[in-house]
């Protein structure tokens, strides 16, 4: 096939003009993701050769070497994996198959990338940061079992060009053609500096030939390793330091900040395995798409199996990176016998015991890296309230949260329970979009007036989390949003008679309202208010709802109670003018209003707001006149 020129996908051209030009500071980053590709290119290669004998790659002499030709100007990473055919050149080089592509776009135009440049190597756009010290990068591949190989080539100019090319051997050379000024990535000290920074624990040789000089000094050269290739999670915790521990995150995670927490442990018994997790210190930009990949990457005997094993995690903990090594599993176990495994159910098991415990100890030993951890991922670890139901209580303890006593200190729920009144038999929550909006929510301000504790909530998911979680050690939780409130027998007695007494005046309220609200009834809600709408016990939460309808989906209608504040001097005038004339028209425009109001108050728009706005125009000019 002849050359051929082709266009770059949009999205490329645009990130790589900001590759370019955003990420200077850490150009050297650009070895260290080519590297770590190349690396990617052996695993597949190496497994490849454990279930496709027909390839006869027994005895492969797997490495990965860097050539510094300074006469060329050109910095060549070599490896003997995998390799490319044309068509996986032009899809993999020139175009981004990514969701998270648009977003890892943005965080670089916004200026982001500068706090977090540990993005670079996600969305499988590493490759990429090479043309921030190159003139030009030129790929030539072979795949495992192909006779050709492929040139690929581009100056980041828009386009690249791909033709055929001769290889002998298997595998990818990306030959790096420097820029003006950036020579000393030819220099030996700056390779070797590089190499031991961010690849020292890659599992293959990193080589490169250097020049030595005998004791008669003649010159010769001879090809060095570079890295020590231990594995890492193998070594006994007490033989790593904690940098180690930390670039090895950075280089299985792409990541160019230090994790949070790591959790390194061995397991031996039934089922003998080693791991080495880490919590990191960012959410990826992706967390929340369909397609994240998440899960260890799985190893047999140091040999890698697979890149992300979701078999070994639930979603709810897909932000812990890491790798295990199992003693027990096949070499060449395949993903339908890794799901029906009981071994791997042990492993995920202990897994999530692991990680758990992790993050209790945490928030009870350091609640500033706590915070920063639960500000992260918070919103991902409550799922596992609502899809792990046998250790919902347990996930629930890891909950944190502002109350309406802790409106700056976070606390959690045995911290709740703690301080409940006597006889308190509920845990009271609340929902919305911020804290602020929260804090002043008239559907609080008989709590506040009792001295009631009330939990803050502001993710969307979290109405549905704590319908599943219903209650926390025998305390059932309570929504203020919903159904009847009564803090005390006394009070609920109370509403009880108010509700006998002004029976018919609700009841006409009521019948103002008909087909709006199903019920109108006393608040035990309200102090300061005239009135708000309540919907029933297990409805859906207007947040959730509203959330829902802007994603699109149709929400059936929900019946709604008004509750009126009996003590407020609207409500009472109202009542006055009703003992006097039942018929008013005072009273349905007053009701209408009170309704809209509640509208307002619950985050929703008066029905007709041109309207409402009138009618509260010309009540505020009869009151001045």
């Amino acid at each position: 096939m002849a050359e051929e020129k082709v266009q770059f996908q949009a999205e490329v051209r645009e990130l790589l003009n900001l590759v370019i030009n955003s990420l200077y500071t850490h150009k050297e980053i650009f070895l260290r993701e080519l590297i770590s590709n190349a690396s990617d290119a052996i695993d597949k290669a190496k497994y490849l050769s454990i279930t496709e004998k027909s390839y006869n790659l027994t005895g492969t002499d797997w490495k990965i070497k860097i050539i510094p030709d300074k006469e060329n100007n050109t910095l060549t990473v070599s490896d003997n994996g995998i390799g490319l055919t044309r068509e996986e050149a032009v899809k993999s080089l020139g175009t981004i198959a990514h969701s998270g592509t648009k977003e890892f776009i943005n965080a670089l135009k916004s200026g982001q990338i500068e706090q977090r440049p540990e993005l670079i190597g996600q969305f499988g756009v590493g490759f990429y940061s090479a043309f921030m010290v190159a003139e030009k990068v030129t790929v030539i591949s072979k795949k495992i079992g192909e006779d050709k190989g492929v040139k690929w080539e581009s100056k980041a100019d828009g386009t690249f060009v791909v033709d055929e090319a001769e290889k002998a051997n298997f595998g990818t050379d990306v030959i790096v053609t420097l820029k003006d000024g950036e020579t000393e990535f030819l220099d030996e000290w700056r390779i070797r500096e590089i190499v031991k920074k961010y690849s020292d624990y890659i599992e293959y040789p990193i080589t490169m030939d250097v020049e030595k000089e005998d004791k008669d000094g003649n010159k010769y050269t001879e090809e060095e390793t570079l890295n020590s290739m231990q594995a890492l999670w193998l070594k006994d915790k007490s033989d790593i330091t904690e940098n180690e521990y930390n670039e090895f995150y950075k280089h299985i995670s792409h990541d160019f900040s230090d994790p949070l927490e790591k959790i390194h442990f061995k397991a031996e018994g039934t089922q003998e395995f080693t791991s080495l997790l880490y919590i990191p210190s960012h959410a990826p930009l992706d967390i929340f798409y369909k397609d994240f990949k998440y899960g260890p990457a799985l190893y047999v005997k140091k040999v890698q199996i697979m890149d992300h094993c979701e078999d070994l995690i639930p979603p709810y903990l897909r932000f812990v990176k890491g790798v295990v090594d199992s003693s027990d599993l096949p070499l060449n176990v395949s993903r339908e016998i890794l799901q029906n495994n009981r071994q791997v159910e042990i492993i995920k098991k202990n897994i999530v015991k692991k990680v758990l415990e992790t993050l209790k100890k945490l928030k009870k030993n350091d609640s500033e890296k706590y915070d920063k951890f639960f500000r992260e991922f918070g919103k991902v670890i409550k799922e596992g309230i609502h899809y792990d139901f046998s250790r919902k209580e347990e996930i629930a303890s890891l909950i944190t949260f502002y109350t309406t006593k802790y409106p700056e200190k976070k606390i959690d729920f045995d911290t709740y329970l703690e301080n409940m009144k006597e006889n308190q038999e509920e845990i009271f929550f609340i929902c919305g979009e911020s804290i602020n909006e929260i804090k002043n929510s008239p559907y609080l301000e008989r709590f506040k007036d009792k001295d009631v504790e009330v939990i803050f909530l502001t993710d969307e998911i979290d109405d549905m989390i704590m319908s599943t979680l219903a209650e926390y050690k025998g305390k059932k939780l309570k929504s203020v949003l919903k159904g009847d409130i009564s803090l005390d027998e006394e009070e609920k007695k109370e509403k009880e008679n108010k509700e006998k007494e002004l029976k018919s005046f609700l009841a006409t309220i009521k019948e103002q309202l008909k087909g709006k609200v199903k019920d109108v009834k006393i608040s035990n809600r309200l102090k300061d208010s005239p009135a708000c709408l309540v919907v029933d016990e297990n409805a859906m939460d207007p947040a959730m709802k509203k959330l829902l309808e802007q994603m699109g989906q149709e929400v059936p209608p929900q019946e709604k109670t008004l509750e009126v504040n009996s003590e407020h001097p609207v409500v009472k005038k109202l009542k006055e003018i009703y003992e006097t004339d039942p018929k008013s028209s005072t009273i349905s425009e007053y009701a209408d209003l009170l309704y809209n109001l509640s509208l307002v108050v619950e985050g929703e728009k008066p029905e007709n707001p041109s309207a409402f706005v009138k009618k509260l125009s010309d009540m505020m000019s009869k009151s001045l006149s």
